[in-house]
């Protein structure tokens, strides 16, 4: 790994406008340095944070390795705060060699607060390369601090997982992805699920058992239901499932699905059941297990290094294996959050929509 080189600029009661011409003279400072030097240019990212948390946003940030954001801005807010204050970075990995290229990668922290707080859009807006699509994110909560911002935006972070209400966290996305591209971390994190449930079916000889589907049962961290409610949907969504408001049993959720409702041919029942897994220690799902009508099944379970896959066929002949490396870890699930703002999931709103169907009445 090359060493990292900065150059830094910082302000006690500065503007946005000084803050914004800073920037400008340390790149300037920096090509001149070394004409290898070029600043990176595809993606702003507005990071709004509780000053006390700070630092443990810092720390994921710098996991998300080559996705990080062009520029990115940090919000830095702290109650009684009266000072705009400011710190400017530009950083590089090493230095080029001739005929090389490096790129410089942006970031202000402006420390402000509850004063500035009407004024953030002014505040942010200088502050972000024009012509760049931004990524607005507030990871602890201030859903009115993002509505402030999203005049600035064309893409939302959020985790779902933080709601305590997954039918509302779903009413939310909902309610942003009207006005902004929505990257959901909680949707992300199903993503090796939802690989290896259409790699299984992918041969042509068993796609059509896909709508023969007859049970769905899938265990999930006590805070994660919602990620269960959104892989339920996206089956939902693709196979065309007519489904309805999930009930309490207990801990768990349950209810029925119905598939071919929708061509008018003969339906079949799909029992779905979401289960709470309390021995998870990380956030998303636990396990899935899903069979046909005609007895094929597959499993996937968390554990160590990946997931641990389980196949029966209909002739009762079992396969299993170990997924490696299908968990990404926090980081990596932030990072791929980063560069989905640069892309667009097609499945994510049906997906959103389905669940919302499954909401407890």
């Amino acid at each position: 790994m090359p060493a990292v080189s900065d150059a830094v600029w910082s302000e006690q009661g500065t503007t946005p406008d000084r803050i914004e011409a800073a920037l400008r003279g340390l790149l300037a400072e920096r090509h001149a340095e070394n004409g290898g030097f070029a600043p990176a240019r595809a993606l702003n990212m507005i990071a709004f944070v509780d000053r006390q948390w700070s630092g443990e946003i810092a720390n994921r940030l710098r996991g998300v390795g080559r996705y990080h954001a062009s520029r990115l801005v940090v919000l830095s807010y702290e109650p009684g705060r009266e000072r705009l204050d400011a710190r400017a970075t530009v950083a590089s990995e090493g230095d080029p060699r001739p005929g090389e290229l490096s790129l410089l990668r942006e970031t202000v922290v402006v420390e402000l607060g509850d004063r500035h707080l009407d004024d953030l859009a002014t505040i942010a807006d200088p502050l972000v390369v024009t012509d760049l699509p931004t990524l607005l994110w507030s990871p602890h909560g201030h859903n009115e601090i993002i509505e402030g911002l999203l005049g600035l935006a064309q893409a939302v972070l959020l985790d779902s997982v933080d709601e305590p209400d997954f039918c509302a966290a779903i009413e939310r996305a909902r309610a942003l992805s009207k006005r902004a591209y929505v990257v959901d971390l909680a949707w992300l994190r199903s993503t090796p699920w939802r690989e290896r449930i259409a790699t299984a079916f992918d041969p042509p000889a068993m796609r059509r058992e896909l709508r023969t589907v007859a049970d769905v049962a899938i265990r999930h961290h006590p805070e994660s239901a919602i990620a269960a409610m959104l892989l339920v949907g996206w089956l939902a969504s693709r196979l065309e499932w007519e489904v309805q408001p999930l009930r309490a049993a207990g801990h768990d959720l349950v209810g029925t699905a119905h598939a071919g409702a929708a061509d008018g041919g003969e339906t079949q029942a799909v029992a779905l059941r979401l289960q709470s897994a309390p021995e998870l220690q990380v956030r998303g799902l636990a396990g899935l297990a899903l069979q046909t009508a005609s007895g094929r099944a597959l499993r996937l379970d968390r554990g160590a290094g990946g997931l641990h896959a389980y196949s029966r066929d209909p002739r009762g002949r079992e396969q299993e294996w170990t997924i490696l490396g299908a968990s990404r870890g926090e980081a990596g699930i932030l990072g791929e959050g980063i560069r989905q703002a640069l892309l667009r999931d097609s499945t994510y709103l049906p997906a959103l929509k389905a669940a919302r169907r499954l909401c407890p009445a």
